[in-house]
């Protein structure tokens, strides 16, 4: 005797509400996507899906995980998925769900208000060529791998390399006026580099970057993140101002090499953060020396100069300001980032992924703090 076709209906909505968009990582069900969903008497389930937009880049990622869910139920001989796409009114009803509130109001950053718990780093340098953006991919991919939602935030508009290096090749989504950003290892990301053509130069002055900046932190959709990374241009130009400026409650971690020169002008990059009341996170030392065959190790680029960054800065800001980790220069950290696979995961016994990890697992273990959250205390009446 079969199963009733009310069990059976309960069954197919239960399992449809275990497939996640793969870019809102919400239940379809919960997004209203679903706009039917009834079985035959030959037991083939036919789905009909509301997609948000009609070129859909991941469509045959639902066909599959909607076909594998349903497919598992007692009693379906079969699944016929027929695609369609949601009016500009679902959209906006959609846009609301996601923001929790009305689609006409103002979009806000939500890492900036006093109740959010994301953690967000921004990864600075006093100059270009210190490994910057390697490390902060790195780092990215390490959290992630840890369990943690992790999302990046390419800042350097000039000379944006994060999707290459996190290996992010897909395009954003756009749903009304939100963006769903691509996702690479586990990892969100967006970047200046998804909205340009080919390899093209980007030529802007300090309001536009601004802009692209505030946009990237509101107008995309990143969800409930642990920890939010941005990778900021080198120096403390107009990116620098404008992070303090739309996320004051956001930590400095500061990359330089062991050289002399680079630690100076590193010391500046940190010392931004007593003119926006910013903290220092901490300083990493990247390409700190070449292990040789033998076992010993080649200081390239000379000694101490991350110690060095951070016992300055600790005197200067005064607030303790530690050397979180030392990275060794390995080509395949190299090979890694152009392959687009960052090396805490294509090779993670590598000195160099070790030393990076043990970074990541310093940032994740972080106390909360309580800088700009609400304690709820109220003044005793008289």
């Amino acid at each position: 005797m079969s199963a009733p076709v009310s069990t059976v209906s309960d069954a197919i909505q239960a399992a449809l509400a275990t497939v996640n968009d793969p870019e809102i990582r919400r239940p379809i069900t919960e997004l209203g996507m679903v706009r039917s969903a009834e079985v035959g008497d030959d037991g083939v389930v036919r789905v009909e899906l509301l997609l948000t937009v009609a070129g859909c880049p991941l469509k045959d990622k639902l066909r599959s995980d909607i076909t594998a869910a349903v497919g598992a139920v007692p009693g379906v001989t079969g699944v016929a998925i027929e695609f369609g796409v949601m009016s500009p009114e679902q959209r906006q009803e959609l846009q609301a769900k996601l923001r929790g509130g009305s689609g006409a109001e103002e979009p806000v950053i939500p890492f900036a208000q006093p109740g959010s718990r994301t953690r967000v780093y921004a990864v600075a340098s006093g100059k270009g060529g210190v490994g910057k953006s390697s490390v902060t991919v790195n780092l990215a991919a390490a959290l992630a791998a840890r369990g943690l939602s992790v999302g990046v935030v390419d800042a350097d508009i000039y000379g944006h390399s994060v999707p290459r290096m996190l290996g992010a090749d897909g395009r954003p989504t756009r749903v009304e006026d939100m963006i769903m950003p691509p996702q690479s290892h586990g990892v969100k990301v967006i970047s200046i580099g998804m909205f340009t053509a080919g390899n093209a130069a980007v030529v802007w002055r300090g309001p536009m970057l601004h802009r692209a900046l505030q946009q990237f932190l509101a107008d995309v959709y990143w969800g409930d993140l642990d920890v939010l990374l941005l990778d900021l241009p080198p120096g403390t130009g107009d990116v620098a101002i404008s992070l303090a400026q739309l996320l004051p409650n956001s930590e400095i971690l500061v990359v330089t090499t062991p050289q002399a020169a680079a630690a100076e002008v590193a010391e500046r990059a940190g010392a931004i953060a007593l003119q926006t009341h910013q903290r220092v996170v901490g300083v990493i030392e990247n390409m700190s020396w070449l292990e040789l065959p033998d076992g010993s190790r080649m200081e390239i680029f000379g000694a101490g100069g991350g110690q060095t960054v951070a016992d300055s800065l600790t005197q200067t800001i005064g607030a303790q300001v530690p050397l979180l980790g030392q990275i060794p220069l390995d080509t395949r950290v190299r090979e890694a980032g152009d392959e687009g696979t960052p090396i805490v995961l294509a090779e993670p016994e590598s000195p160099a992924a070790k030393a990076l990890g043990q970074v990541a697992d310093r940032l994740a273990l972080r106390r909360e703090s309580l800088l700009g959250k609400p304690l709820g205390l109220k003044p005793a009446g008289r």
